[in-house]
């Protein structure tokens, strides 16, 4: 298949389009920079250029592919509502793109809030004031529409060389503050997956998705979050400490609502529809191996 992948140079994209080379099939990789396009000719993947906001250009990319991955957001947290209505224009141009074909569509969403303290599976449906419902709200609606979307869910933790995710922003607060916490008893739980194990999903739900599903890329059902905290400590060699919610709220500022929530969720669904099973290393183990902390 030829496959247009938007966010093909990012974290998560880039290992996608990896994925998709290494299975043979040809990938066309959205670049809106000088810096994207080398990173994509080197991984072997042809370029097109345009940008989230380039809708004309979303279109064109989607038409001329068999199939779309859509990996690319813009995660600046102090613009979330107006990023989460960027991404559905965009979602909306890339299913003109594909109106009337068969041809995959997946649409990537997030685990994180879907059901706070309990676990969430592939039947949660995104409530409408949560972050990136937008996207999925899109997609349902494609899928009206004939259009062949599907939703990959992403946990908080997408972990791997090269992160620059929840878990370092975590870093760095530790490292900012001189100390490493977590919220109340530390219980809370994460979900996690290796960013090669996303791509492996992310190719099979290409493959064999069907229409309107949503699949799970769910490595680790629930990490208790005192032992990231721990394990930050220990490669920092600072301090782990609990804080109440209220500390919490004044240490991490708008982080505070994912350092304390418990967010576990299930990828058995998928795993049964799709064949998939994660291999790649834990995220504490991958925090273990000290790669997050430069060494």
């Amino acid at each position: 298949m030829r496959v247009f992948v938007t966010g093909a140079s990012g974290f998560v994209g880039s290992a996608v389009v990896e994925e998709l080379i290494g299975a043979g099939h040809a990938v066309t990789g959205l670049a809106r920079s000088d810096a994207n396009v080398a990173a994509l000719t080197a991984a072997g993947a042809d370029v097109h250029r345009g940008s989230l906001e380039d809708v004309a250009s979303l279109s064109a990319g989607a038409a001329a592919a068999d199939g779309v991955i859509h990996c690319a957001f813009d995660h600046d947290f102090s613009k979330w509502a107006e990023n989460c209505e960027k991404d559905r224009r965009a979602i909306e141009a890339l299913g003109a793109g594909l109106a009337e074909t068969d041809k995959p569509l997946i649409i990537t969403s997030g685990t994180a809030l879907l059901a706070p303290g309990r676990v969430a599976t592939e039947d949660d449906v995104a409530a409408s004031t949560l972050p990136r419902v937008a996207s999925e709200q899109a997609a349902d609606a494609l899928s009206k529409r004939g259009v062949r979307a599907m939703v990959l869910r992403l946990p908080p933790s997408v972990h791997g060389d090269g992160d620059h995710g929840f878990v370092p922003r975590l870093i760095g607060m530790a490292k900012e503050k001189g100390v490493s916490v977590y919220v109340g008893d530390g219980q809370n739980r994460w979900p996690a997956v290796h960013r090669f194990d996303a791509a492996v999903l992310y190719r099979l739900v290409l493959e064999k998705g069907v229409a309107a599903a949503r699949y799970h890329a769910v490595g680790e059902e629930g990490v208790a979050f005192r032992e990231i905290a721990r394990v930050i400590g220990e490669k920092c060699a600072l301090p782990v400490k609990s804080l109440t919610r209220e500390e919490a709220e004044t240490h991490f500022g708008w982080f505070a609502l994912f350092a304390g929530i418990d967010a576990p969720a299930s990828s058995a669904k998928t795993s049964a529809a799709m064949g998939w099973k994660a291999k790649g290393v834990g995220l504490i183990a991958d925090l273990e191996k000290g790669t997050y902390f430069g060494k």
